[in-house]
């Protein structure tokens, strides 16, 4: 593996670290332009106020979110990272689905999940974040399925 796609897994750690502690500011430097399209809901957040606002909207249903690293690995003939973690949290704040609120219950979940992580060309800094889910999944997980 070449320094690049060093560079390149070890920004991915960085990133889910930072969102982890929600550290806004550093996640958003590990972008090149930030961009996350949700492959669950197919929401497309584009630009640091748009991508703000889903890490805001995010953790009100679940504040504690956080993500634990299963696998990395960068794709020698492509500008891309690969992951697969655990998404882990506590239903503490209302949740809206489907124009419906949904009060906090306490519950936990734990699902696994995948992402891919764009680089911009020759460079280490992402250009879009790809999580690749089962929405449902999290809502069984919280028995409000």
């Amino acid at each position: 593996m070449d320094d690049l796609h060093r560079r390149r897994i070890d920004t991915v750690r960085r990133h889910m670290a930072l969102e982890n502690t929600h550290d806004w500011d550093g996640v958003l430097a590990t972008f090149a332009h930030p961009r996350y399209e949700l492959y669950g809901s197919g929401a497309v957040f584009d630009g640091d106020e748009q991508v703000r606002r889903y890490f805001t909207l995010s953790r009100i249903p679940f504040p504690e979110q956080h993500n634990e690293i299963i696998a990395l690995a960068a794709c020698q003939d492509s500008e891309t990272v690969l992951v697969e973690f655990w998404l882990a949290g506590t239903h503490l704040g209302p949740l809206t689905l489907m124009g419906r609120k949904i009060e906090p219950t306490g519950r936990n979940f734990r699902v696994r999940m995948a992402a891919s992580f764009e680089f911009a060309p020759g460079s280490d800094r992402i250009v879009c974040e790809r999580p690749y889910y089962d929405q449902a999944a999290v809502l069984k997980a919280l028995d409000l399925l």
